[in-house]
This record gives C-alpha cells, sequence and structure tokens, in this order.
C-alpha cells in the first residue's frame, strides 16, 4: 500500500507505514517502506531513522544517497557531501552513484556554491547519448543550475536533452523548455466563449 500510494497520496503511504512498524517494525523492508513514506512527507529525521535501521539489518548501501539527501532536508548540506565522499559510494550500483551525484550537486546549492554543483554534474553519465533511468533527471538538473547561473543559452540545449530522455515524464522539462521559449499555454476552458446561462441555447437565437 505504501509504493501504490506514495506518489499520489503520501499522506495515506504514510499511515499505512506507521500501522506496518506497529506490526513488523523487526522487518528491513517495512522500516525502508516507512523512511520512504515519511521522506515523502518531509519527515526527514524520521525517513533518516528508518533508513538507518533498514540498512543496519541488511548490511547493505542502497540506502546512502537517500539518507544523504535526507541530510539535506534537515539542513545539514554538509554532512550531505561528506557522505558522498565516504567509501560507502563505491559499492553503488550505476543508478545509486548518479543518485549521490544528484545529491551532492544539491547539496552545493543548498550551500550557495553553484558552479561547484554544475561541475559535480559534469560526468560520463552527463555526456552519454545512452538513455538510462536516470538520464532525464541528470539533465534536468544540470539545466536548472545552468539556468540558475544566468547561462540560459546552455540551460535551453541541456532542458531539451532532458526531454528527449524523459519518456515517462518524471520531470516537467518541457513545460521549463517552453517557459524559455516564450510560449504560453492557455486553457480553452477558461476562455469566456460562452456567456449564456446553463440550460440555453445560443445556436437557434430562441429565447
Amino acid at each position: 500500500m505504501v509504493a501504490r500510494l506514495i506518489d499520489e497520496d503520501p499522506e495515506g503511504a504514510y499511515g499505512y507505514s506507521r500501522v506496518a512498524l506497529r506490526l513488523a517494525s523487526r522487518v528491513a523492508a517495512v522500516r525502508e517502506a516507512a523512511g520512504f513514506a515519511a521522506y515523502a512527507n518531509q519527515k526527514y529525521s524520521e525517513a533518516l531513522a528508518e533508513f538507518r535501521a533498514a540498512r543496519r539489518m541488511t548490511g547493505t548501501v542502497d540506502l546512502w544517497p537517500v539518507m544523504a539527501d535526507c541530510e539535506r532536508g534537515l539542513g545539514r548540506p554538509e554532512k550531505a557531501l561528506d557522505m558522498a565522499g565516504a567509501p560507502e559510494v563505491h559499492k553503488l550500483d550505476k543508478a545509486g552513484q548518479v543518485e549521490m551525484r544528484l545529491v551532492a550537486a544539491g547539496a552545493r546549492r543548498d550551500m550557495g556554491q553553484l558552479d561547484a554543483a554544475i561541475v559535480t554534474l559534469q560526468s560520463p553519465e552527463l555526456a552519454s547519448n545512452s538513455v538510462q533511468p536516470w538520464t532525464a533527471r541528470l539533465r534536468y538538473a544540470y539545466a536548472d543550475a545552468l539556468l540558475s547561473a544566468g547561462r540560459d543559452s546552455e540551460a535551453r540545449e541541456w532542458f531539451a536533452k532532458a526531454v528527449e530522455a524523459d519518456r515517462d515524464g518524471s520531470t516537467d522539462a518541457s513545460d521549463r523548455l517552453a517557459e524559455l521559449d516564450g510560449v504560453e499555454f492557455v486553457d480553452a476552458l477558461d476562455e469566456d466563449t460562452v456567456d449564456s446561462e446553463p440550460g440555453e441555447d445560443k445556436a437557434d437565437g430562441q429565447d
């Protein structure tokens, strides 16, 4: 239920996670699910505690990037950067390493180190033409950092590349690209094209 609800109803997912914790707090998968539910509700201290518990139970490092992001959420970007340089990062798979790079870049931005954030995101994964599950988010983060640095033309290029890779709409890269191009979207339903009262038929001109 946590997995089913977490994207559209994070509060509902969190409620189910609390029930699961009461029933099976010694199960690593339950602690991990509870961590993600808390994380989705910006309860970063609680999420971090659950992730640490799951890690102790399993001995794996898969949760290292999201644990570092919890440190960012708690206002400790320096701690997140320390985790980005820890030996555990070398044990992550490629997806985990990319996620760690995204967290580290975010921590740099939190600290006002925008140029360092841009450099952090520059990587073989960013330069690759191969589209992987992380490609759209990585390109999007790079474009957003470039835009914040006032490098608008480069940002537009990378937002466009993010759109190409974003096959499931996981980012709003297309909206950001349109904004840079000065495109405005108008909802036709908002247009005041009908001034008759409900039930009136203007087409036949009858009262």
